[in-house]
């Protein structure tokens, strides 16, 4: 099948899965973004395969263009860990990126939204929403949880610093470490909201040892659509990092960043620590 082609098929399968109608546009980049925001809004729900194929297909396509970045792109002799990486997470080859989630540890439900969630599920592919709903629904999930249900599931709320791991799928990392972060109304964090971001960077720290895996690449957590201060936020980051007992020595950080802001800070940060 050509690509035109089995991304059409993705759309209209998804599209009916929806009850939706909508007219397919022309071009492979408008084909993508529709695409993706009905990967956005997907409702958990069974998948088949020839679906499951398609998608994977088209994503790895999309992988293929933007192209994976590993670690011997990111290090270079005269650095050490945490390294520093400026770019789209969805790229590194590691053994675990993290992902920083809402509470309701599902992804970003807003189509085409540019938040880090959004596009590590799009990356990814349905069947992160997919195990991502099952373990917030599953009897293993604490029952203490504030819960809700949707389309007659019930799931819980994530608490603040929360983890949960989860595979990769059509990311070039082995897994995706989601963590929810505190996120600040006012924009001036308490000594407390402060504590809890580095607890979902040490939690991540832990579960990632836990699962055998020995790089991670951390994103900028709570910033952004959270609100915390970029730069105490960094600070956080690398003193949590920095204080952490590895019990492999070798262990590998990389700090993920998006924008030149954070570039900016954690290269003078990671340069005076």
């Amino acid at each position: 099948m050509e690509r035109l082609e089995n991304i059409d098929f993705c759309i209209r399968h998804l599209l009916e899965q929806n009850h939706t109608l909508a007219d397919i546009p022309a071009t492979l980049a408008e084909k993508q973004q529709m695409l993706r925001a009905l990967m956005n809004v997907w409702e958990p729900q069974p998948l088949s395969e020839t679906y499951l194929r398609a998608q994977d297909a088209e994503l790895q396509m999309q992988l293929q263009d933007k192209g994976v970045v590993t670690l011997d792109d990111i290090a270079t002799s005269a650095q050490h860990s945490p390294f520093l990486w400026q770019g789209d997470i969805t790229r590194l080859k590691v053994d675990a990126i993290v992902n920083a989630a809402n509470s309701q540890m599902m992804g970003c439900w807003h189509p085409l939204h540019a938040c880090i969630d959004n596009c590590i599920h799009s990356a990814a592919g349905l069947q992160l929403r997919a195990e991502c709903a099952e373990a917030m629904s599953g009897a293993e999930c604490p029952p203490v949880h504030e819960e809700y249900t949707f389309n007659d599931t019930t799931y819980r709320y994530a608490f603040t610093t929360e983890t949960l791991i989860t595979k990769a799928y059509n990311l070039p990392c082995r897994y995706v470490i989601h963590t929810v972060g505190p996120i600040i109304s006012n924009g001036v964090p308490s000594k407390k909201q402060e504590e809890q971001l580095a607890n979902c960077y040490r939690n991540c720290l832990a579960i990632a040892e836990a699962n055998g895996c020995r790089s991670i690449a951390f994103c900028c957590i709570s910033t952004g659509e959270f609100h915390f201060p970029n730069r105490r936020a960094a600070e956080i980051a690398i003193e949590a990092v920095k204080g952490y007992a590895f019990k492999d020595k070798s262990f590998i950080v990389v700090f993920n960043v998006f924008k030149d802001i954070d570039n900016d800070i954690y290269r003078e940060l990671l340069a005076t620590r």
